[in-house]
């Protein structure tokens, strides 16, 4: 099985699957229910193969596994490259979990246009699987900008009364930024005569140069967090998004710019990532306060839930540039965890709306004395989202923690800050949506949990736990390749310090 292309085969099998779906004729009810049924089986499919993924992979080593070369452009040099390592599979991972839960999740919510709306979902799987599995700068390029079609017309198609402006804010945001980045592409294959990301990995640029490179990286990266100002697509996205598209939108795409710094700029860029470490705390910094504060002042739980994204990531960010094991061990544990929990806490909201078609907390109150059970699973989301011990949330927030404290203790405490306001908001709108007394008549006969809706929170609720509880089953895959990180930059920072001794 050494040789068995299984990275191509996850990342088209979705793509099958939707022109499948495309291909199937007869009445709208018979072509809406088989394209659901497509949808599901394709990317339930996908899922368990990935397991495989999991069982093979060998954490000892940083050396990417499962490496399927071919030429693609000779002439340029470009090859279709694919691989994983102990980071990236874990987003992989995430990326065939969430999907099939975005599906079962729509099964009754989506009764328009249900076909496209499928074949959008399975299309968007296999350019997120595929970004994350890219080894090539030009094939990573495609996958990471091809999902903002699949995105922007799920918003703009499926979404709420301002869909229209919300695509349109979400797809102009993220291409300005990849714009710049396509320049710097261009550059580093002018620069080292190649677009393998190995081989750039190993290739020493100027000083001069990789400042320039990491900003026009970094400008890409900070809006796909998003991070503090460029984050406020955000919101409008969340909020006019369908439940699902929220899911995918916090659960898998929000981690492509946290991995984009993993993968390109502590690596590639490691003198200009040290040289602009403080601008990057600043900003998250601020992230994680006015944002929570922000979020603390919301009426509608999915615009609370989005700020508090943006909140969680400013952790990311902070972890991942304190350049300590702890600190970016952290930052990727917090990645899975929040797209684990927000993903949860965005079908919670969903629930609800699909019930009395309402996000105003003010619409709700003692939804407890009709919805026990789903009191108890928000309950666990929510003190996963403020880091609870037990929950995979805790584990994240306490290693990045650990590791900005042994860099910047004033860093530090700003971002336990940070955890403090999270618990507040978090804990306010629990109070204001499940507890009080259950006076409005819109809730007096709403439904507790549909087998099919717990169902689809069941995988969530045993991961959160699983985090929580034995969290080296996830932390043993990224030892290997997160050491290897640190040593690469250890050594570019070494080799320009002797450089710069011996010019003196």
């Amino acid at each position: 099985m050494s040789h068995f292309p299984i990275l191509s085969l996850l990342t088209f099998l979705p793509l099958v699957g939707a022109v499948f779906i495309l291909s199937i004729r007869g009445t709208e009810e018979v072509v809406a229910r088989n394209a659901r049924h497509v949808a599901l089986w394709a990317s339930v499919i996908t899922f368990l193969l990935s397991l495989y993924l999991w069982f093979a992979f060998d954490p000892t080593t940083a050396a990417f596994q499962f490496v399927e070369k071919a030429e693609w452009m000779p002439e340029f040099g470009i090859n279709y490259h694919m691989g994983v390592d102990g980071i990236s599979i874990l987003f992989v991972l995430l990326t065939t979990l969430l999907t099939p839960v975005c599906v079962l999740s729509s099964w009754e919510s989506v009764t328009t246009r249900v076909k496209e709306y499928m074949v959008s979902f399975l299309i968007m799987e296999t350019m997120m699987i595929g970004m994350f599995s890219a080894l090539d700068l030009v094939v990573f390029y495609i996958f990471f900008e091809a999902v903002l079609i699949p995105m922007f017309l799920i918003i703009g198609v499926w979404g709420g009364p301002r869909r229209v402006y919300a695509a349109f804010k979400f797809f102009l945001f993220t291409l300005a930024g990849s714009v710049l980045m396509l320049l710097a592409i261009l550059a580093m294959y002018f620069d080292a005569g190649t677009t393998d990301m190995p081989a750039l990995m190993a290739h020493s640029f100027p000083k001069g140069m990789q400042n320039w490179l990491w900003l026009a990286f970094f400008a890409s990266f900070a809006v796909k967090v998003p991070m503090w100002p460029v984050h406020t697509w955000l919101p409008d996205a969340h909020v006019e998004a369908p439940t699902a598209g929220s899911v995918i939108l916090a659960g898998v795409l929000l981690k492509f710019g946290g991995y984009g710094f993993l993968r390109f700029s502590l690596p590639m860029f490691p003198l200009a990532t040290v040289e602009f470490t403080p601008l990057i705390y600043t900003l998250s910094i601020i992230a994680v306060i006015y944002t929570s504060l922000v979020a603390l002042a919301q009426e509608d739980m999915k615009k609370l839930i989005a700020y508090s994204s943006v909140a969680h990531m400013g952790f990311v960010t902070i972890g991942t540039f304190t350049l300590t094991i702890q600190g970016i061990e952290g930052a990727i544990y917090q990645m899975l965890s929040h797209g684990i929990v927000s993903a949860a806490l965005f079908l919670i909201v969903g629930v609800v709306y699909d019930r009395i078609h309402s996000r105003d907390i003010a619409s709700y109150g003692g939804l407890v004395h009709r919805m026990p059970a789903y009191g108890l699973i928000f309950m666990l989301m929510m003190l996963a989202s403020v880091g609870l011990p037990g929950t995979g949330g805790f584990i994240g927030e306490f290693l990045v923690l650990v590791g900005v404290f042994q860099v910047n203790s004033w860093v530090a405490a700003f971002a336990a800050l940070g955890v403090i306001l999270g618990a507040a908001y978090m804990l306010y709108l629990y109070r204001r949506v499940i507890f009080g007394q259950l006076t409005k008549e819109s809730l007096k006969n709403i439904l507790d949990l549909s087998p099919r809706e717990i169902l689809v929170f069941a995988p969530l609720v045993i991961l959160v736990l699983w985090m929580g509880v034995y969290p080296s089953s996830f932390l043993d895959f990224m030892h290997a390749s997160v050491n290897n990180l640190i040593s690469q930059v250890e050594v570019a920072r070494a080799a320009a310090e002797s450089a710069v001794l011996a010019g003196h």
